[in-house]
């Protein structure tokens, strides 16, 4: 098996056999994505306590080099809601510079994760971890938007869950009718507005539903503000202008002493890119019947997570809603993901000047929209017909998402599924003597011959069922036969188990016979020393064989 890494993005799969009819969906496609977004690179970079441009910046050059190095066809990729509340915390706690440093070397995290083809190892965390860190971001994503959706005059919202909601609620009274019409507006118009033209046999309908909601909404907040000369928060007052163009390449200082301050950014940040590309990809897979390279699409996440500080952006992953949009535009190939990156550019190049009268108010309605349809609201309904280790986790993993952070959150969940896990494991394995009515059935009739049957797993959190059948105040037989024909896995612990029960045993002048043992549990036991240690003839290929055979 070959388990070396092949650097291939998907592109070259597809340009061997690329048409004029793919060129012309993924340039509808791209333009399109691009379009959608425009008003959501630069909400997501504001809500992460960042100036619009960097969003756009991000978009642009992530967006580029995820689609053009990437293992997906369609995937979409730049700065995502679910790093929101990630950046926030790590702008808040250790500065601008330090993200940027945080996001390279999460970057660099990602490209070993992949080379190293560990990209399928994100598909074993528990989906009721994922679900319980998606819904809690996405409350916490709209708990961040409730300073510039209500117009509230506080200067520095606080990152941390109970000092936000206190401010929160000290501040209501200064809520802004104004924004709250604006906000409010921009928040139905994203929800009502694909419907409100859904059907409509007219050219002129046609051409309107083919318009995002997004992007309506910010024409109209802008248009608002412009021709009524609204006394609300823009781009403008806040950030000043978007420069029409890239910064300069700037590479951040970099000292072991900073890394090691960053471990916790920097593993956060790899950690929440690579589950939210891997998901994504597969939401993609799922639409178009393809499948996607895990290990490819790691690196390139990590190239973009690299590229995209150095040109004034931070980190990006695969996004659910662009990629969507990117295959029910008619998206085929990642010339459309690249398209779209060129469509935002051309944007930021001819229409900068023109954000400056964009109302915060309205990027929060849009922010809104997206964590209420960013969370599964629905499996807190469903959670009553689930086991109580998935409630459990699910609700821990959410409630410190909120309350905490992403990594605790998701380290206690881990956990907490390892205990389940193990707890379940144990429950399933069974040591057990054989019953007389057994005995008679497989034709054992000596009785200084103990049969005992081992199913399921003999591992360390169920080593104490084997430790029972040998306690020092039991009657030892003179020989005992362990039936390993249902054990399907043993580990090194249940080696050391082993190895007790056979000394324990020769001290008290009986025999050790192992029975039926095969696979995994036969191999481990070679490998470790221990059929070398009790010795060849004491292992039997059926029952009846241990049970029958005489010494010498």
């Amino acid at each position: 098996m070959n388990i070396s890494f092949r650097f291939r993005p998907r592109l070259l799969d597809h340009l061997g056999g690329y048409s004029r009819q793919d060129l012309t969906h993924d340039i509808s496609a791209g333009i399109t994505v691009g379009i959608v977004a425009l008003p959501l690179a630069m909400a997501f970079a504001i809500a992460s306590g960042l100036p619009p441009q960097a969003g756009l910046f991000t978009a642009i050059v992530a967006g580029f080099l995820i689609s053009a190095f990437g293992g997906s066809s369609v995937q979409i990729g730049g700065p995502a809601g679910a790093f929101i509340v990630v950046v926030f915390s790590i702008v808040e706690r250790y500065g601008v510079a330090n993200l940027m440093i945080s996001t390279i070397c999460a970057g660099v995290v990602m490209i070993l994760i992949g080379m190293l083809r560990w990209g399928g190892l994100i598909r074993l965390i528990p989906v009721s971890i994922v679900i319980g860190f998606t819904n809690g971001i996405a409350v916490l994503i709209g708990l961040s938007q409730v300073k510039d959706f209500l117009g509230l005059q506080v200067e520095n919202m606080p990152a941390e869950f109970f000092h936000k909601m206190a401010v929160i609620m000290q501040s209501l009274h200064t809520a802004d009718p104004t924004t709250i019409a604006l906000s409010v507006t921009a928040l139905a118009t994203v929800v009502f507005w694909p419907k409100s033209y859904a059907g409509h046999d007219s050219l002129f309908g046609r051409l309107i539903a083919r318009l995002p909601g997004t992007l309506v909404a910010l024409a109209m907040g802008t248009l608002a503000v412009t021709l009524l000369d609204l006394q609300v928060v823009t781009i403008g007052s806040a950030f000043g202008e978007i420069p029409q163009g890239l910064p300069p390449f700037t590479v951040p200082e970099f000292n072991w002493d900073t890394v090691r301050y960053l471990f916790a950014p920097i593993l956060t940040i790899a950690f929440l890119g690579a589950v939210e590309s891997l998901l994504c990809a597969r939401v993609a897979d799922s639409m178009t019947k393809s499948k996607h390279d895990p290990n490819q699409e790691l690196v390139a996440q990590g190239i973009a997570n690299i590229a995209a500080p150095l040109f004034g952006g931070f980190c990006a992953t695969g996004t659910v809603a662009r990629t969507v949009t990117n295959i029910r535009a008619g998206g085929r190939t990642p010339v459309a993901g690249m398209v779209h990156a060129l469509t935002l550019l051309v944007i930021m190049l001819g229409a900068a000047p023109l954000a400056s009268n964009v109302p915060l108010a309205t990027l929060s309605g849009i922010l809104m929209f997206v964590a209420w349809n960013m969370g599964e609201w629905r499996e807190f309904i469903r959670l009553k017909n689930f086991s109580y280790a998935y409630r459990t986790i699910l609700i821990a993993t959410f409630v410190l998402t909120v309350v905490t952070d992403v990594t605790v959150a998701v380290e206690v969940g881990l956990v907490l599924a390892c205990v389940f896990y193990i707890t379940r494991m144990s429950t399933l394995t069974r040591v057990e003597p054989l019953t007389a009515q057994e005995r008679t059935a497989l034709g054992i009739a000596r009785e200084d011959i103990e049969v005992v049957r081992v199913v399921g797993s003999l591992f360390f959190g169920a080593i104490s069922k084997l430790e029972g059948i040998a306690e020092d105040h039991r009657l030892m037989p003179r020989v005992m036969v362990l039936d390993f024909s249902a054990l399907i896995q043993l580990d090194t612990t249940g080696v050391e188990a082993l190895t007790e029960l056979y000394q324990r045993l020769k001290d008290h002048g009986a025999e050790l016979r192992i029975a039926g043992a095969s696979g995994q549990p036969l191999s481990v036991m070679e490998r470790s020393g221990f059929v070398d240690k009790i010795g060849q003839t004491a292992f039997f290929k059926t029952l009846t064989e241990a049970c029958d055979h005489h010494p010498g």
